[in-house]
């Protein structure tokens, strides 16, 4: 089998598809995972509404009276924030891939070829009282030897790099962002 021949029977599509095909779904992965933590951190589940925290806290209140005085009385007050704006919602995306692909082939052939011919004749002659007599005897042989090897060794590596990053929101997000810190209330605390 030639070098080329070796080259040409590696799957490229795969090799290389199936990596990429990987980081596609990684993606996509990531983007549901961001999903159902939005769904389950952020919003109740049976009503559908925000998950609301609320934290209780004294601030203190200034008044002044007709002649100028200046009163000074602590008052709880309770701030009720949407718990999504709290927390850093995951967003990942694949920023680089890198395939790698390593291929060393080390093809050895040999072939030997021997050949060997050989006559062999012999001749005599014989004399005596009635007719001459002759006696010819000859051998002939030819002897081929044909021995071939071939050694083929493939190594073959992969590396893949992937890198994946924070990614900013999507507007979508943002913007529900944006609407749940607009629900943020700060009131005075009904129990003082």
């Amino acid at each position: 089998m030639a070098l080329g021949d070796e080259l040409s029977s590696i799957d490229f599509k795969s090799m290389i598809g199936g990596p990429l095909d990987a980081v596609v779904r990684a993606q996509a992965q990531s983007a549901q995972t961001s999903v159902d933590f939005i769904k389950a951190v952020g919003f109740e589940q049976d009503s559908n509404e925000p998950t609301m925290i609320t934290f209780s806290y004294m601030k203190a209140l200034e008044s002044t009276d007709d002649d100028g005085n200046t009163t000074v009385t602590p008052t709880k007050y309770d701030l009720t924030v949407p718990i999504l704006t709290m927390l850093p919602i995951p967003f990942i995306r694949v920023e680089e891939t890198t395939i790698d692909f390593n291929a060393k082939i080390n093809s050895v052939q040999e072939s030997t070829t021997s050949s060997s011919h050989d006559l062999n004749t012999k001749l005599s002659a014989k004399g005596g009282w009635g007719p001459i007599s002759a006696k010819l005897s000859a051998s002939y042989s030819y002897k081929k030897s044909t021995s071939a090897s071939s050694k083929i060794e493939r190594t073959y590596s992969m590396a893949v790099h992937v890198r994946a990053v924070q990614d900013e929101l999507p507007a979508g997000t943002e913007r529900l962002l944006g609407i749940l810190e607009n629900s943020i209330q700060e009131v005075p605390s009904n129990s003082q």
